[in-house]
């Protein structure tokens, strides 16, 4: 049995479900699961930067957790390697949104023993990162000898994540 349901799932952005019930324990979520993301910041955090490179949403679409560890990894290791140490990288999609999922009972004599899917709610199995259209998922800061290379970077992420993304540049004020 496998423990993740595939992304798709949860990629489009829509309102959370509130539960509304007569009894107030049963009315919200109880434990949130912990996020897999290592670090949100990595670099050099006390140099200056006069550019940055920005991974950024065309659409609006949720994140799990997981993917976004994923390519965080991949992003970073590639700048290390091209970069050494002469950035800093930011994860700016922060997961918050509650993923919940009602279990369902297969195979043999199961509609004896399942409720089905009527007025379910779920229990929390993972958290996802909310990101709208036009905002970025990852910030690199880099000089202007750094651009290509940062940009080289970014477009590594987004085969590790859904929807679709640009990368844009800006100089820094």
């Amino acid at each position: 049995m496998s423990a993740l349901r595939k992304g798709h799932c949860y990629t489009r952005v829509k309102r959370a479900y509130t539960r509304h019930s007569k009894f107030k324990a049963k009315g919200y979520i109880k434990g949130i699961p912990p996020h897999k993301i290592a670090r949100f910041e990595l670099g050099n955090t006390k140099g200056t930067y006069t550019h940055e490179v920005s991974l950024v949403s065309l659409k609006p679409i949720q994140i799990r957790h997981n993917a976004i560890e994923a390519s965080r990894q991949v992003v970073v290791r590639r700048l290390e390697l091209t970069l050494k140490n002469n950035f800093l990288f930011k994860l700016r999609a922060q997961p918050h949104q509650i993923l919940r999922e009602n279990k369902i009972v297969t195979g043999a004599h199961a509609d004896r023993i399942a409720t089905g899917m009527a007025h379910s709610f779920g229990s929390p199995i993972a958290v996802a990162a909310r990101v709208l259209k036009g905002k970025p998922v990852f910030t690199v800061y880099v000089n202007k000898e750094g651009i290509e290379d940062a940009k080289g970077a970014l477009k590594a992420a987004p085969p590790r994540i859904p929807g679709s993304y640009t990368v844009t540049v800006s100089e820094r004020k």
